[in-house]
């Protein structure tokens, strides 16, 4: 899927195509929903359904990409005149807003393709994922909070791989799904300090922009503090193992540590705890939560 992102380009502008729509950053949310599918699959009768599972990561893929392209394309103007975002694709041109359009088109067009595929509640309740992924670049115009409207779109990822496995609502995949996102939106809040001086001369709307860089990252260690209590309300609520829970604490020290090395005096290790340490936990939980259903019975 994405490296037909972009109909008959070349490979040149297939490349910026997914630099654009950081392809690589789909680690963020994908062992979530993989966490909620196994999950569901472990309920449901302890068997790994892998043609479920490719369908998921083709949505999650598919629905990511699409949110990431739309969101340059709405953004490209304000990205022009910030000095941080200046040299992405669509400002340089590397990727014109027609492709960038196409490869949009397609990749929602795989996401509800693979969403029809899975049962007809995924394929009615799709359309709705895909709106908050609009709404969010159009939030900073509108509202201090945009990060919670990103928050929002990244909760439905683990909601919508439970639905597929199951075809039903379950409190356990909302559960999760909370934690994703208001851990996303936590993240999101550190993120927008390094844009604070450049969102107030354009009018950009943020958390930081509005109340503050020591506001923000106080808003997001709370954030934190929430997703860990609501992770441990999952574990109980699924019956979860000792590996599971041995997964929280290495994510709430994980926590402990992106907050430790971004101060309101020293952004200068932001992209570490950005990019790396939410990489870090992402991975580090799902292979906690996989072993641990392996452990009571999962079979692949």
């Amino acid at each position: 899927m994405t490296t037909a992102a972009v109909p008959g380009a070349r490979p040149g502008r297939t490349k910026a195509f997914l630099r654009l729509v950081m392809i690589e950053h789909s680690v963020f949310a994908l062992p979530f929903a993989y966490i909620a599918a196994l999950s569901a699959m472990f309920e449901l009768d302890r068997q790994v359904h892998w043609v479920k599972l490719l369908l998921v990561t083709v949505c999650m893929v598919g629905l990511r990409t699409f949110a990431m392209a739309a969101n340059r394309i709405i953004d490209r103007e304000i990205d022009a005149r910030n000095p941080r975002t200046a040299s992405r694709e669509l400002v340089t041109g590397a990727v014109s807003v027609r492709s960038a359009w196409t490869g949009a088109g397609i990749a929602v067009a795989v996401f509800l393709g693979a969403a029809a595929l899975l049962n007809p509640l995924c394929l009615a309740l799709a359309p709705v994922a895909v709106v908050p992924m609009v709404l969010y670049p159009y939030g900073k115009r509108f509202t201090n909070f945009p990060h919670a409207i990103l928050g929002l779109a990244q909760a439905m990822g683990p909601v919508g791989a439970w639905l597929a496995v199951t075809g039903e609502w379950s409190g356990d995949a909302v559960l999760l799904g909370l934690a994703v996102g208001v851990w996303i939106g936590g993240f999101d809040l550190i993120f927008a300090c390094q844009d604070v001086q450049a969102d107030r001369a354009e009018g950009v709307m943020s958390v930081p922009a509005r109340f503050g860089i020591p506001a923000a990252l106080w808003g997001a260690r709370a954030c934190h503090v929430v997703t860990m209590a609501l992770f441990a309300w999952y574990a109980v609520a699924t019956d979860a193992g000792v590996l599971f829970w041995a997964g929280l604490i290495v994510v709430a020290a994980a926590f402990g540590y992106e907050h430790s090395i971004v101060t309101p005096k020293d952004l200068s290790r932001l992209n570490r705890a950005f990019f790396t340490v939410n990489g870090f936990i992402g991975i580090a939980l799902f292979v906690c939560a996989l072993a641990d259903l392996l452990v009571r019975g999962l079979t692949l």
